[in-house]
């Protein structure tokens, strides 16, 4: 899923990859997928996009967005997008392919669900997307130790688990189930831990260890659990993640625990993150 990191590397690479390509033919919904959401009828997109080249590609919160004039592409977190060149097999299944008039495409395939929006702009809303462009991301520098603690201080946060703090409502558009796990570990906090029971340095501690790891995972390309524009693996070791759980903890050398928690899989060291 695209969280933070990998919508900054997916939209850095987009732009190096597609734009200045034109758009000679759109294919949507050609595998239908219950959770795949499209900006009124799909079948439009190839009216809209047809003869276009995106101009430059953004990021925010774990979202991508490709700019053409007027007109914006956007794909939520659960859409795996692929870069395909002119000699390469087209995938079979997919919720969209755009080819470019140089024989290059482009997909973008539903994960779990994910939006698959195309709209000139201020003809579409959409919470998170408005949530994502409003919020300072972690990534900059206007997400600040002041601005953490003032989020980290509403009363409404306090009886939540830091999990439930960090990872959802869209507090922090981007950063979600997966970046969450390497953080509160790093910061020794348990994902279960209740807000209110951090101290001063605990909170001061958990800021740096989001600013610090979210922007290290961006530099190397995301995390190995998540795969790039080309298919490429992250180069971001998650230590608490599917992938190296059973490894065990590298700071304590004990097990690390897996638990079903709010939805999804959470990560954690009994020993270096006591509840």
């Amino acid at each position: 899923m695209l969280e933070l990191p990998e919508a900054r590397v997916m939209a850095d690479l987009l732009k190096r990859t597609v734009c200045g390509r034109e758009i000679s033919a759109v294919t949507i919904n050609s595998t239908p997928h219950k959770f795949a959401f499209y900006t009124d009828d799909p079948l439009k997109y190839e009216r809209i996009l047809k003869g276009a080249k995106f101009e430059t590609a953004t990021a925010y919160g774990g979202m991508v967005e490709l700019v053409a004039n007027d007109i914006r592409l956007v794909f939520s977190d659960g859409v795996n997008l692929r870069f395909h060149e002119s000699s390469d097999q087209r995938p079979q299944k997919h919720q969209m392919l755009i080819e470019f008039s140089d024989g290059a495409a482009m997909s973008g395939s539903v994960q779990m669900y994910g939006g698959l929006w195309c709209f000139k702009e201020g003809k579409f809303e959409n919470e998170y997307r408005t949530a994502a462009l409003e919020k300072p991301s972690p990534l900059t520098l206007e997400f600040d130790s002041l601005y953490f603690q003032n989020l980290i201080e509403l009363d409404s946060v306090q009886k939540l688990s830091t999990k439930a703090f960090l990872a959802t409502e869209q507090r922090i558009p981007g950063f979600g189930n997966g970046v969450l796990q390497d953080v509160l570990w790093t910061a020794h906090i348990h994902p279960k831990r209740k807000v209110q029971t951090l101290n001063v340095k605990e909170r001061e501690v958990l800021f740096q260890s989001i600013k610090v790891l979210l922007g290290e995972m961006t530099a190397k390309g995301g995390r190995d659990t998540e795969k790039d524009l080309f298919g490429s693996i992250g180069g971001y070791y998650t230590h608490m993640s599917k992938l190296h759980a059973s490894e065990g903890c590298p700071v304590c050398g004990g097990g690390i625990t897996k638990e079903a928690y709010l939805g999804g899989s959470i990560y954690y060291c009994p020993t270096c993150q006591k509840l």
